[in-house]
C-alpha cells in the first residue's frame, strides 16, 4: 500500500494543511503549533479532521 496526501482541519485553529497520511515525524500545525498527526509505524495518526483527500 502506498500513502497519500491529505487535507487536514486544525482542531484547535481551524487551519487547513496538506500533509502525508503515513508522517513519520510529528506534524504540527503551520499557525498554531497544534500536533495534527503522529506517526505510528505506518499510518499517522491524525487528531484532525480529515477534509479532502489528494490523488
Amino acid at each position: 500500500m502506498t500513502g497519500k496526501f491529505v487535507k487536514v482541519k486544525c482542531p484547535d485553529c481551524g487551519n487547513e494543511q496538506i500533509i502525508f497520511d503515513r508522517a513519520a515525524t510529528v506534524v504540527k500545525c503551520a499557525v498554531c503549533g497544534s500536533v495534527i498527526a503522529e506517526p505510528r509505524g505506518g499510518k499517522a495518526l491524525i487528531k484532525g479532521e480529515i477534509t479532502e483527500e489528494m490523488k
